[in-house]
């Protein structure tokens, strides 16, 4: 599996409900803070939904 480290580069308000939802669902809150996860079918979806806040970068 490949693992990713996702950062939050953007605030959260103002974005939709379903967009903060997924937002919270992987691990983040604050802006810049960051969370590693593993990149299975679900979680690459997440990250596509929201990929206009996050930074991701390989590990």
């Amino acid at each position: 599996m490949t693992k990713v480290k996702l950062t939050l580069v953007k605030s959260i308000s103002k974005r939709s409900p379903s967009q903060r939802a997924t937002l919270t669902a992987l691990g983040l809150g604050k802006t810049n803070s960051s969370v590693e996860k593993s990149v299975d079918a679900a979680v690459q979806g997440m990250i596509n939904k929201v990929k206009h806040v996050l930074k991701v970068e390989n590990i």
